[in-house]
């Protein structure tokens, strides 16, 4: 997998708005918004996309998982919901080939999104 602009951030040699961290995972604000809340939720690993995790790394997907209700959690979007969404390939709008779910929330969301 190439260098990434989440390859960057997770290095810090790209600011961003982080909004949690530990040894697995980081989530921080998007920059360009859809929702009054929108953040990402990235592995540390360099894994392209859903599509390419492995078997052995089950575990680390539930981290992500977690880590995104989490922070959902803390930035009060519990109480009205909140939609969690990863893009796989160009036809799925993926658009850094590294995993990462955007968790929106703050607004009603429609269906279908896109």
């Amino acid at each position: 997998m190439g260098e990434t602009i989440f390859s960057k951030i997770v290095r810090k040699e790209i600011a961003a708005a982080i909004l949690y961290e530990d040894e697995l995972a980081l989530a921080f604000r998007d920059i360009h918004p859809q929702a009054p809340v929108h953040f990402l939720v990235i592995p540390k690993e360099p894994i392209s996309s859903l599509d390419a995790m492995t078997q052995e790394q089950r575990g680390l997907l539930g981290h992500l998982q977690w880590v995104a209700s989490h922070v959902a959690r803390e930035q009060g979007l519990s109480e009205g919901g909140y939609r969690v969404v990863t893009n796989i390939g160009t036809d799925g709008g993926q658009s850094v080939a590294h995993l990462h779910y955007h968790v929106l929330g703050g607004r009603h969301l429609s269906w279908p999104p896109g």
